[in-house]
């Protein structure tokens, strides 16, 4: 097959690039760990710049089929319930001067990645959000973050319990145990990898925020020895067989791999991503399947043949209506088809009925008839707005008249109806 026939072919993921400073000028990039794993498990990586103005354009890039929103900046706290009220200003001082790469907001990638998030959300879309792109889906959905983890939780639990979630000196190689939730997509993943019973992995992870107060509508899959979530999904949404999949990762499983090499440390770690591309290609086909057009029926013969008399017979009838000549005795014959057609089909039912009136009764003034029809409608709405701020005695009187207004109508329609019938009968 084509390379270009592929290319329509294969589901679109959503990819959502970070923007950085290279030779004193903006550039836009993707991890390509994510990219390799989207393209090897069969679907196609789409990547939206972040530049300015894009999280207006996002139906540009329909259709979309999936959504993997991974490294970035810290969201903007003022886009959830941020509490900073535990923290002194020094130590937000200290915040913004440890992780001055992160602590740089980006609205405009937050407002596209909130978008992407809302969207996947409000269509079952399949949704991956690795590190950032998990806060993203939190947030979203109405959930919190802490505004850093070290300040907030970790020097509040014992001493054995504490850890480090980042090494900026150490970034593919730091890693730290998180404890898999039983009967979990996650459990499932690592199960082989689990020893002795154990429900324990080492992860890599690179961050200084994390989730606070977790979205209702999700469970948690993973978390850390000081508490944190390290990992969550929407039960409900949850079926990659028939399209479904919303989850969050605080870890890199797609950096999980041994030094100097591409060997994963656990079997598992690439499971999300075939996870999330088998959810993402089965939503494709169900997205094509209720918006593809069904291929004409192929007539045989005989059939064929009398379609195009029928076809005949109606243009035929058309235009001695619209020019207002009498039947000739020689085309009556090619008339009999058409009225043979209409006398088989007469019997209409309820819903073609009413489609038909939709349509203002012919192709030919339907255009004209749907503007009436939202004509009426906004005046409709017009009027009832008005007549929702009279009061009882207004409106009493408003129907009093339009009662008296109605029987002059009636009477004088009745004797002009009277006039005419006189008239014809003269």
């Amino acid at each position: 097959m084509a390379a270009a026939d592929l290319s329509v072919i294969l589901p679109r993921v959503i990819i959502v690039s970070r923007r950085s400073v290279r030779k004193n000028k903006f550039v836009d990039f993707v991890g390509e760990y994510h990219l390799d794993l989207i393209v090897s498990y069969g679907a196609v990586p789409v990547i939206v710049p972040r530049v300015t103005g894009v999280h207006m354009l996002l139906d540009s890039f329909e259709p979309i089929h999936g959504v993997l929103l991974c490294e970035g900046e810290d969201i903007d706290p003022s886009l959830y319930e941020a509490d900073t009220s535990n923290l002194t200003s020094e130590e937000l001082e200290e915040i913004r001067r440890l992780h001055a790469s992160d602590t740089a907001i980006d609205k405009e990638k937050d407002a596209i990645e909130l978008g992407l998030a809302k969207l996947c959300m409000e269509r079952n879309i399949p949704y991956l959000g690795i590190c950032r792109g998990s806060q993203i889906l939190n947030v979203a959905c109405g959930g919190t973050l802490y505004q850093d983890i070290g300040k907030e939780l970790t020097k509040n639990v014992p001493e054995k319990q504490r850890m480090e979630h980042i090494d900026y000196d150490n970034y593919d190689g730091h890693r730290h145990p998180v404890r898999i939730v039983e009967n979990t997509p996650l459990h499932q993943w690592f199960n082989d990898s689990l020893e002795d019973g154990g429900m324990e992995v080492w992860v890599n992870s690179y961050h200084h925020q994390g989730v606070k107060r977790l979205a209702q509508r999700f469970v948690p899959m993973a978390f850390a020895p000081d508490g944190l979530i390290e990992g969550f999904y929407d039960p409900d949404a949850y079926n990659p067989e028939e399209g479904k999949f919303i989850m969050g990762l605080q870890f890199h499983p797609e950096r999980m791999r041994k030094p100097d090499s591409d060997e994963f440390d656990y079997p598992g770690c690439p499971f999300a991503y075939k996870e999330f591309a088998k959810a993402v290609i089965a939503y494709q086909k169900k997205l094509n399947s209720l918006t593809s057009v069904p291929k004409p029926v192929k007539l045989d013969g005989e059939m064929e043949k009398k379609r195009k008399m029928i076809l005949r017979s109606f243009s035929l009838a058309r235009n001695i209506y619209e020019g207002g000549h009498e039947i000739n005795s020689s085309k009556e014959s090619e008339l009999k088809p058409g009225a043979e057609f209409l006398e088989s089909n007469t019997a209409m039912r309820l819903q073609q009925e009413i489609r038909l009136k939709q349509m203002g009764a012919t192709v030919r003034n339907a255009s004209s008839f749907l503007e009436k029809l939202q004509l009426n409608e906004e005046k409709e709405k017009l009027a009832r707005n008005i007549m929702g701020k009279m009061s009882v005695e207004q409106l009493s009187d408003l129907m009093s008249f339009y009662h008296m207004m109605g029987q002059i109508c009636s009477e004088v329609l009745e004797r002009k109806l009277q006039g005419i019938v006189n008239e014809l009968a003269s």
